[in-house]
């Protein structure tokens, strides 16, 4: 009988936890080792799509403070709020794709995460500075520590240190394209803001999401514009209220006050990553923003993390660690490669300054079903790829 390898998952952010409790659900341990003093998610909202909710339904994680989304894909103009198109996702999402669309603070995804994963898997203070693969992988950690497994994922984010250990991947390159990010108390946002809704003003070189989060106690707000010389990629950089507001000068003044309301917003830079050519090398793979860092412009960045978890922990389950970790990359791939493409491509379509081919994108979302037409994205079932 063929005996259990050892796993370690480096990260334990939302990606590092999922593949921990997929990997205790099919009989597999693991542990996770997270360079943070205690586990917490930098950041602020995302939106679970069927593709994801399903996922955590079935580790019986997903949040009670959830937020069921009755709207979603509301495009509005940023002069105005004109609604250029708007989906029904109470009643079609659930009879389309056999569950809801959910909106989620990140915190609260990983609280409920980490409650799906065996007691005393988690290791905290652990940040890894060396790998090296012999007849098993030898860890190496900040604080002088060793560890030894079979398996090594590298669940460690955008700026992975199992990626550029093991992988050959071309460097960065610059979007020109920034982020803000904000959490506005839902008693001072506007009432449209409030809504059970995921709102997406575009205009002119930028576009401006919002969205409840914590059982509607916040909302989430997030926004794109020219990055000018803001090159800084990390989620705890911040700008100031002012600058956030002259980005959407003459915007909608609901925006504004929207914007005012968020107090001191995060700001990042948005480096575009090619595709990988392969994730892993012998026993070492790479799981979610590791191994597909993609733009967030169809918000599927943590659903893609937590469906590598599922796909991964299934063929570690039913085969030996390499052969498993071949199996893994060949089903995931294709898949995360097109949504990265996907992402890329939307920065494009919903900054179009106006005019003729912004008249005919708008007619195009009026005539659309988003719903329907990203059923190869929210139909998906990683447990059964």
């Amino acid at each position: 009988m063929r005996s259990a390898p050892e796993i370690a998952v480096l990260g334990g952010g939302i990606g590092g936890l999922a593949t921990a409790a997929f990997l205790g659900r099919a009989g597999l341990g693991s542990t996770v080792y997270e360079q943070a003093r205690e586990l917490g998610e930098v950041g602020a909202g995302l939106v679970a799509a069927p593709n994801l909710a399903r996922l955590l339904r079935e580790l019986d994680a997903l949040p009670a403070e959830a937020v069921p989304l009755d709207i979603g894909w509301e495009f509005r103009r940023w002069q105005d709020g004109t609604v250029l198109s708007s989906e029904d996702l109470r009643e079609s999402c659930q009879a389309l794709y056999g569950e809801r669309t959910y909106t989620v603070h990140r915190a609260d995804l990983l609280a409920a995460l980490a409650s799906a994963v065996p007691a005393g898997t988690v290791r905290l203070g652990k940040r890894c500075v060396s790998i090296e693969v012999g007849s098993r992988v030898a860890l190496r950690f900040d604080d002088g520590s060793r560890a030894e497994a079979d398996v090594v994922i590298g669940a460690d984010g955008v700026h992975s240190v199992v990626r550029a250990a093991f992988v050959e991947s071309a460097a960065p390159v610059y979007s020109g394209i920034c982020a803000f990010r904000s959490l506005v108390p839902a008693a001072l946002a506007p009432s449209a803001a409030r809504r059970r809704a995921q709102t997406l003003w575009i205009g002119p070189g930028h576009h401006l999401v919002h969205y409840p989060v914590s059982g509607g106690k916040l909302v989430n707000l997030v926004a794109f514009a020219p990055a000018g010389g803001f090159s800084v990629e990390s989620w705890t950089a911040t700008a100031t209220v002012e600058e956030f507001l002259a980005e959407f000068e003459g915007w909608d003044a609901r925006l504004l006050d929207l914007i005012r309301a968020g107090g001191t917003p995060g700001r990042w830079a948005l480096l575009d990553r090619a595709p990988l050519e392969r994730w892993s090398h012998g026993p070492v793979t790479l799981l979610g923003d590791a191994a597909h860092p993609m733009f967030p412009f169809f918000g599927q960045g943590a659903a893609q993390s937590v469906e590598d978890a599922a796909v991964l922990a299934r063929c570690l389950a039913s085969t030996g660690p390499e052969e498993a970790l071949q199996r893994y990359e060949k089903l995931r791939k294709p898949r995360t490669t097109r949504l990265q493409e996907a992402s890329h491509a939307r920065a494009h379509v919903n900054h179009l300054p106006d005019g003729p081919e912004q008249e005919s994108r708008d007619a195009a979302f009026a005539a659309g079903d988003p719903l329907r037409d990203n059923g190869w994205i929210y139909g998906y079932d990683a447990l059964r790829p």
